[in-house]
């Protein structure tokens, strides 16, 4: 299988994914195709994508700064305005060419840009492989509270070529597989099981399929979030505000994002045993695989204290209530449990441990 078929698209692999590419390119008749790129993937990937396009087609290349801290609506404004000045209209495609930065970014972006315009993603890291491939969602950063403007809107197609992988560092690797352990954790115990025995990036790239197959199985049941997607999102609620608040940090230096989320799994983890009874040996299996992949954070009660605020700006929050996503069992999420302040503070004792 060389293809997953999503709500609205296909999310191509390798060779097959220039193959459908060159295709749609050749019968779409765009006026203009922008590749949207930052600083790396502009010297490390897109000479090596643009040698794949057959056919002669008006290029403009974007390039915006990398790293979480630029995505912004700032960001955005500038290439809204160089689509503007380059000559933009509504027959423009965007290929947005890097990781889940940008291409939440690049997607919002088309999307907005004159009520939208096709945008495809060929993401090129590992993280955005298996997360951002598939599901539409697109949005930016609000300062540093993590994608709070966005919208859902699915891009024509999406393009996952491992061999880019190869031009990452270990850590950008290692922090894309943690959503990879989060899908066999939420849905597929085997998964969970078959990953822990991973030893080798091309064993990764091997497991990149089944990931991509977890997630697009849960969206197409529920594609808006409204129930069953939410599963996607265990780890989140205190990974994101562990993330969040070392992006605000003058002091500290920044987790990546499969860094904070993979402390956000262990910490409910321990909310799942403590609230819904996953089992002992379960949570510290969670725990003893994160830490054998992720160095241990050390949080101090002032940085716990500005965590837990952090949590009410969560995106799954409702009516005030701070909703989390935890674990009956390894293989087994359930959506919008609640949790007392103490026990979420006794988490960041238990991690510590």
């Amino acid at each position: 299988m060389d293809s997953i078929v999503s709500d609205a698209y296909a999310v191509h692999f390798n060779t097959i994914a220039y193959t459908s590419l060159n295709a749609h390119l050749e019968k779409a008749n765009y006026s203009i195709v922008f590749i949207l790129v930052d600083e790396n993937t502009h010297e490390l990937c897109l000479p090596h994508f643009m040698a794949r396009l057959t056919g002669s087609y008006h290029f403009e290349i974007i390039e915006i700064e990398s790293g979480e801290i630029n995505k912004t609506v700032a960001t955005c404004v500038g290439v809204w305005e160089a689509l503007s000045e380059l000559g933009a209209d509504r027959k423009s495609l965007v290929i947005n060419l890097g990781g889940g930065v940008l291409t939440d970014l690049g997607g919002f972006v088309a999307s907005t840009f004159k009520r939208g315009i096709d945008f495809i993603n060929v993401p090129t890291t590992l993280l955005s492989m298996v997360d951002a491939s598939v599901g539409g969602k697109t949005g930016v950063d609000l300062g540093t509270l993590k994608n709070q403007i966005g919208v859902i809107n699915q891009p024509v197609m999406v393009l996952v070529i491992t061999d880019f992988l190869d031009t990452l560092e270990e850590r950008q690797v290692t922090s894309g597989f943690a959503e990879m352990l989060k899908h066999g954790l939420i849905q597929d115990e085997a998964y969970w099981v078959n990953l822990k025995a991973t030893t080798s990036l091309e064993e990764i790239k091997q497991q990149i399929m089944p990931s991509v197959i977890i997630k697009n199985n849960i969206v197409l049941q529920d594609p808006t979030e409204q129930g069953l997607r939410k599963i996607l999102n265990y780890g989140h609620t205190l990974g994101h505000a562990v993330e969040s608040y070392r992006l605000e940090s003058k002091t500290m230096d920044t987790l990546l994002h499969g860094e904070a989320i993979a402390v956000g799994m262990i910490l409910e983890g321990y909310l799942s045993h403590k609230l819904l009874g996953l089992s002992l040996a379960a949570l510290e299996d969670i725990k003893a695989t994160f830490l054998n992949y992720y160095d241990k954070v050390v949080f101090t009660e002032a940085d716990i204290d500005q965590i837990v605020a952090l949590m009410k700006y969560d995106k799954k929050n409702s009516y005030g209530k701070i909703n989390f996503v935890l674990l009956n069992t390894i293989g087994n999420a359930q959506i919008d449990v609640t949790a007392p302040s103490d026990l979420v503070r006794a988490s960041f004792a238990y991690y510590a441990q």
